[in-house]
């Protein structure tokens, strides 16, 4: 199974994925590492790993179907088996989720279809709730919308900040994703 991972912060689910490989967790190849921007730790940590990385970076870009046209070019060039956003924080055009139909999967940290969006982990605590956690979900057009495939809870402790719920939620969402890849893999692509 190949897979791209697209990524735009410091990659801690990538970090995750590269270690289970390199332990024999999982047995995939991680085709290439991508980025809408430069500096993100997420390319770093691959570039580190011996990965090869690229970086589609939005700000080069005219107009947003110019990006979109891009990134969908550079995507498909490696032919990915599944396409992971993993902390990808750009919403990609229909033309992209359909050239992957089922195989564009997405992280997300809160219980969806509960708190979509880029703020699940603030607006989980804003609401009160006691129990959040995450969800890795086939990706769609929407925000958050696709079909969940896996979701694990994550209670919310008293005196939880939006940094130290995210971080324990970090912790599930890794361990899910890898659960997540080890099980497309052994059900073959």
């Amino acid at each position: 199974m190949r897979i791209v991972v697209l990524v735009s912060g410091s990659g801690s689910n990538l970090q995750a994925v590269i270690d289970a490989v390199a332990s024999g967790e999982l047995t995939l190849d991680i085709a290439a590492v991508g980025a809408d921007r430069h500096g993100t730790g997420g390319v770093e940590r691959s570039a580190a790993a011996g990965l090869e990385t690229f970086v589609v970076n939005f700000k080069d870009y005219a107009t947003r179907a110019e990006w979109d046209r891009a990134l969908l070019q550079t995507v498909s060039s490696y032919q990915p088996d599944y396409v992971i956003s993993s902390g990808f924080m750009r919403i990609v055009a229909p033309g992209f989720i359909d050239a992957f139909p089922g195989r564009y999967i997405n992280t997300h940290p809160a219980l969806l279809p509960s708190f979509p969006g880029a703020h699940g982990v603030r607006d989980a605590l804003a609401y009160g709730v006691k129990v959040t956690g995450c969800t890795v979900h086939y990706a769609d057009a929407g925000v958050d919308t696709g079909p969940i495939i896996a979701q694990r809870a994550v209670p919310v402790e008293d005196g939880d900040s939006e940094e130290s719920l995210h971080e324990r939620i970090k912790v599930a969402e890794r361990e899910l994703l890898v659960q997540v890849l080890g099980a497309l893999g052994n059900a073959g692509t």
